[in-house]
């Protein structure tokens, strides 16, 4: 043997081939589905075309943007204070690409079209399986267009940057700039969830703006041109829009204390800061802050709905393309029956929260014009929000399990997604703020419980478990005395009876029975891959499988 054969001491066999570039949009059956049912398939080729990108520019860029966390510059060389946040430049370049696609504003520049809310949360959703960080900004910016309406003065001066499309990262008043987003700051150190207690102060100038004094605990993306913030007035609690370049160019009186060093979510900046009489406008009425802020809330609820369904989509698309090419045992894992009932257990669960979403999408889209949809949309958007976040980390896991240890190494996407997969359940308010709005909704809106059973008596009689549900949902609502106490539990099956009734209706039967014998009937266990054996594995598989 040679010296330099000696030096070989191995040849790289059995290693699936990374994931190459492909279409988020074309590839995926369930989501084109969905978005057509939902009434949004008359974009379908702008949804390929930002597909095409997400899959191909977008996957590396998240990668680098999440590689190098954004680092604070509080001074110039010079000891001037600048507060400027410095970002990769991947991260600039995944703002560019989700603006020009209209992540950020689809619904507004198409609200005369029906549907147009759903096609705006599967551009989410493609959006967010490439990165998921560029969501926060997108998100909030897309969110504080129907809340500046309730100022017709400020929503004629912002909101025609706010709909740009060419993302434009400079330093510059907002007269100045081709695009403007817009972040948001609530909560306070002594309050968190209960922004009644806020004590950041308002104080009415002579000019109609107001100076703000105080501090903002979570101040997510700094770098907007703008936030909505909730300060004490006159009146009370009230909105306001506080700019972060003043007309004359300098720097509003914002002073940001630091980073804050989250488990993931790295590509964004989230922030303490302190106002030191900051310049801002009010937002609808005053003391009517956080009804206000609530219209924003309700469309950023349904971003975190589809940003952890995306997120189980991407950690499924991994496990299916490793599990294709891995062979254990002398059979590719993809063919062993143990891990068959993990992927197709997988493939029905993310099949049903993207179901959910696109469904809470449309109600939102209709909500102005439906009533019933309008009920819905208040109620589900909640309910979705608590269970497909609760769903998504379990979800990630399950998948990067699929690939065994090289899941576990940050080289893949999965360490990524799953340091996300939490964040959905607590950003715009927890697991327990969720379901309290729920009981909210069903106590000061009787309208919302109707639309909930009208959905699920669509289907009545088609699956015994499913009828069985409601009648169960039927009784819990009325046992008011433990209502609160049992909520979570009310309102994890308020979800999968949701879920079981929208799969019922648009999904194949099987598909559809599966879910019900599995969620609803007692044919599943705790962990994922208890799927009873007449569940139908090869169609589950086959429906997720990414068309590549």
């Amino acid at each position: 043997m040679s010296i330099k054969a000696s030096f070989l001491t191995h040849e790289v066999l059995n290693q699936p081939r990374p994931m190459p570039a492909y279409n988020l949009w074309s590839s995926d059956r369930i989501l084109r589905d969905c978005v057509e049912r939902e009434g949004g398939g008359w974009a379908a080729e702008h949804l390929h075309w930002h597909g095409g990108v997400c899959g191909a520019e977008m996957m590396p860029q998240g990668e680098l943007a999440n590689a190098h966390k954004p680092v604070l510059h509080s001074y110039d060389r010079y000891g001037r204070r600048i507060d400027e946040v410095e970002f990769h430049p991947a991260y600039h370049e995944l703002m560019r690409h989700s603006m020009a696609a209209q992540v950020h504003s689809f619904s507004w520049k198409h609200e005369d079209r029906e549907g147009a809310h759903v096609v705006r949360a599967a551009l989410s959703y493609v959006s967010g399986q490439a990165e998921a960080g560029t969501g926060c900004p997108l998100t909030m910016t897309h969110a504080a267009i129907p809340v500046l309406r309730h100022s017709p003065a400020l929503a004629e001066e912002w909101l025609p940057r706010i709909l740009g499309s060419v993302y434009d990262p400079r330093t510059l008043p907002q007269a100045q700039k081709t695009a403007c987003t817009i972040g948001m700051g609530m909560t306070e150190k002594q309050g968190g969830t209960d922004v009644r207690a806020n004590t950041t102060r308002a104080l009415r100038q002579g000019d109609g703006s107001h100076e703000i004094v105080g501090h903002k605990f979570f101040f997510s993306a700094p770098m907007c041109d703008a936030h909505l913030v909730l300060a004490q007035a006159e009146g009370g609690l009230s909105c306001f829009l506080l700019p972060r370049v003043l007309p004359d160019g300098s720097l509003n009186a914002v002073r940001i204390q630091r980073l804050k060093d989250k488990l993931g979510d790295w590509s964004n900046a989230s922030s303490e800061v302190e106002f030191l009489g900051a310049t801002a406008y009010p937002v609808g009425a005053e003391g009517r802050g956080v009804a206000t802020i609530l219209e924003m809330v309700a469309l950023t609820r349904l971003d975190c709905a589809v940003g952890s369904a995306a997120g189980m989509r991407q950690a499924l698309v991994q496990a299916l393309h490793h599990t294709c090419q891995r062979s254990v045992f002398g059979k590719t894992l993809i063919h062993q029956p143990l891990m068959r009932n993990v992927l197709a257990d997988l493939a029905i669960e993310s099949e049903a929260a993207t179901t959910l979403a696109m469904r809470i999408a449309r109600a939102v889209d209709r909500a102005p014009h439906d009533a019933h949809e309008a009920a819905l949309a208040r109620l589900v958007t909640a309910v979705g929000k608590y269970w497909i976040c609760k769903r998504a980390p379990a979800f990630v896991n399950e998948a990067q399990e699929c690939l065994g240890g090289i899941g576990y190494v940050e080289e893949n996407i999965l360490p990524r997604l799953y340091r996300q997969a939490p964040l959905n359940s607590i950003w715009e308010g927890s697991g327990n703020v969720q379901c309290l709005d729920v009981l909210r909704a069903l106590r000061r809106e009787p309208e919302v419980r109707d639309a909930l059973f009208a959905e699920l008596y669509r289907v009545r009689g088609q699956h015994a478990a499913l009828d069985r549900e409601a009648e169960w949902l039927v009784k819990a609502l009325n046992d008011t005395a433990v209502l609160e106490h049992n909520s979570r539990y009310v309102v994890e099956r308020m979800a999968l009876a949701m879920q079981a009734a929208l799969l019922t209706a648009g999904a194949p039967d099987a598909v559809a029975a599966a879910f019900c014998h599995s969620r609803l009937d007692g044919g599943h266990g705790l962990a994922f891959g208890t799927l009873d054996v007449s569940a139908p594995m090869d169609e589950l598989i086959a429906r997720a499988m990414p068309e590549l």
